[in-house]
């Protein structure tokens, strides 16, 4: 096999618990118009289409925003907004009636395609889209009177779910309507996060123009909890982006966290391919909202044996780890703890106590390869040291012959082989000639 085949098949194979785990799971995915209007959208179209193949029931919002506004413009007609909403006048409701019709039969003309040698080739999808959002105006706010435009006032779940059960992509566009048979101009990120509450989706995906978060080192955010989310909005906000594309993805994913919404990936819609590698890889290339850990930390089990063995094969091979058994492993396992990424075991530590000398083992400490960044070696550190003090012990010590410096720097003291417990004494290995350390624990 050529290299290339190579890491296709190792992508293939990792992408397997991915493939089962979204099987029949709702994801609302959310496009601006700017998408709908690139050459290249049909790359995306024939993502989503894979995703339905895959079983995953997919609500597709588009927009709409720049193809209302070239109508505007070719009618001599100015776009006009107030913080960030547009000001939907009669003549800008036509304009934005058309706009969203030829967007959706866009779509739809490519979601059927089947023709030879195309990625849909003897597929058929069935395409869903009516009136499943009933709307109410926005009214007069700050003085501003919003005319046709309008916000969601309820989602027809029943109607969308039925759909959805039976294959089809739900396509649903920037209009809603009341009970009288008005239209409203809605944004499509509130109609993609009204539809995700609705659902509880198991995730709302945001396709977005502008650039994703990031840290003042210009790195990528890849993880936010609520609070971590809320607190970079509040950032942008007090430096003056009130209505910015970003801070509106952002406040939707927060709204949509709170809502029950599981996770909520922000997307940059100019990478290709960028949906398939979010969701059938470990890391993604875009920004997780979560209101639950993507990362935790927590007592070991039975069941994570087979990933710690993973995790420390490869340290007990270079020597850095003493080698255990899962024999070993399965007895000790309540010593453990992990720190678990969607799924995986990435570092582990055992913590082994010696009452009578009011001191503990820190053993088996460990951290996947990928993962030895942002600070997990010091969280897990951190935790362990608690859960020592919590057990009564005053001082930690470890036996290490390559990462003494890691320890030193984080307040452990050389010692001596004397210094350990007498039943560890015992178990030294002085073929290894481990270096001891020991660090007193605050109270």
């Amino acid at each position: 096999m050529t290299p290339s085949d190579t890491d296709f098949v190792s992508w293939f194979r990792s992408s397997a618990p991915y493939i089962n785990a979204h099987r029949n799971r709702v994801f609302v995915i959310s496009v601006g118009g700017e998408a709908v209007a690139d050459p290249g959208f049909a790359h995306l179209v024939h993502d989503l289409a894979l995703l339905n193949s895959l079983g995953i029931r997919v609500v597709l919002v588009a927009g709409a925003r720049p193809q209302i506004d070239a109508r505007l413009n070719a009618r001599g007609i100015e776009a006009r907004y107030h913080e960030g909403l547009r000001i939907t006048d009669q003549a800008a409701l036509e304009c934005v009636r058309e706009a969203a019709g030829t967007v959706r039969v866009e779509i739809e003309a490519l979601l059927s395609m089947g023709v030879a040698n195309s990625p849909m080739a003897g597929f058929r999808i069935h395409v869903a889209s009516g009136n499943f959002v009933t709307a109410r105006p926005l009214g007069v706010r700050d003085g501003v009177d919003y005319l046709h435009t309008g916000e969601v006032r309820r989602v027809d779940a029943q109607a969308l779910q039925e759909r959805l059960a039976a294959g089809s992509i739900c396509l649903m566009g920037p209009l809603g309507y009341s009970p009288t048979g008005e239209v409203f101009n809605l944004a499509a990120e509130e109609v993609a996060l009204a539809v995700a509450r609705t659902l509880r989706a198991d995730k709302l995906i945001h396709l977005g123009e502008g650039a994703l978060p990031r840290d003042e080192h210009g790195e990528l955010l890849r993880e936010l909890d609520l609070h971590q989310a809320a607190s970079l909005l509040n950032g942008w906000r007090a430096q003056g982006d009130l209505h910015g594309e970003a801070v509106r993805l952002l406040d939707s994913a927060i709204r949509a966290c709170q809502g029950g919404v599981r996770r909520v990936h922000l997307l940059s819609r100019q990478l290709d391919g960028a949906l398939l590698l979010e969701l059938f890889t470990r890391d993604g290339v875009g920004t997780l909202v979560t209101g639950d850990p993507f990362e935790s930390l927590r007592r070991a089990s039975v069941d994570d044996v087979g990933g710690i063995l993973e995790l420390i094969e490869p340290l007990e091979r270079e020597g850095i780890l003493v080698r255990r058994s899962r024999e070993n492993l399965e007895t000790s396992i309540d010593d453990f703890v992990v720190m678990e990424r969607d799924g995986m075991v990435i570092a582990s530590a055992a913590l082994s106590l010696h009452p009578g000398d009011a001191m503990a083992e820190l053993a088996c400490f460990a951290i996947h390869h990928d993962y030895r960044s942002h600070g997990r070696g010091d969280r897990l550190l951190r935790y362990v040291e608690r859960e020592a003090r919590r057990q009564g012990a005053e001082r930690l010590f470890v036996l290490t012959t390559r990462t003494a410096h890691w320890f030193q720097e984080r307040g452990f003291q050389p010692a001596a082989l004397d210094d350990l417990p007498m039943e560890r004494r015992a178990l030294y290995n002085l073929k290894r000639n481990s270096r001891v350390f020991i660090k007193t624990l605050d109270r």
